[in-house]
């Protein structure tokens, strides 16, 4: 496994989650902006697992992308505990527990980890076993 760049890739996921979660957060389309911006992370976070998982398996193809997804996913919770709880939630009255207990959290967190797994199983796994035959 290369976890050396499976951490890199969750940095780059995590910061473009970020972004676009920022940028929807401050652009109100519904009125609970917490939602709407819990909404596009979710949206986003499919195709940017799917990149990175696409950049990831260009070298190496023997990891599971269960494994894969959770290094990605462990640098981006690493990030959330230590950046964005400090910077964005603490200031506006949250904290770490309502962060890492918050249900968009575990659900954004098992996309991630589904999509990395599904990814490997349609691109990854398939193509070993046709080579096998």
């Amino acid at each position: 496994m290369k976890t050396k760049r499976a951490i890199l890739i969750g940095i780059a996921i995590w910061i473009i989650g970020v972004l676009f979660y920022s940028i929807s957060h401050y652009a109100p389309i519904i009125e609970d902006a917490d939602t709407q911006a819990n909404i596009v992370l979710f949206v986003i976070v499919i195709p940017l697992v799917w990149l990175g998982c696409s950049y990831y398996y260009k070298k190496d193809n023997k990891t599971h992308g269960m494994k894969v997804g959770q290094i990605m996913l462990l640098t981006s919770v690493a990030l959330d505990a230590l950046i964005t709880v400090p910077l964005f939630e603490i200031p506006n009255g949250g904290n770490h527990y309502s962060f890492f207990t918050a249900p968009g959290f575990w659900i954004i967190a098992f996309e991630f980890l589904l999509v990395a797994t599904l990814y490997w199983y349609s691109r990854v796994h398939l193509k070993t076993i046709s080579l096998k035959k």
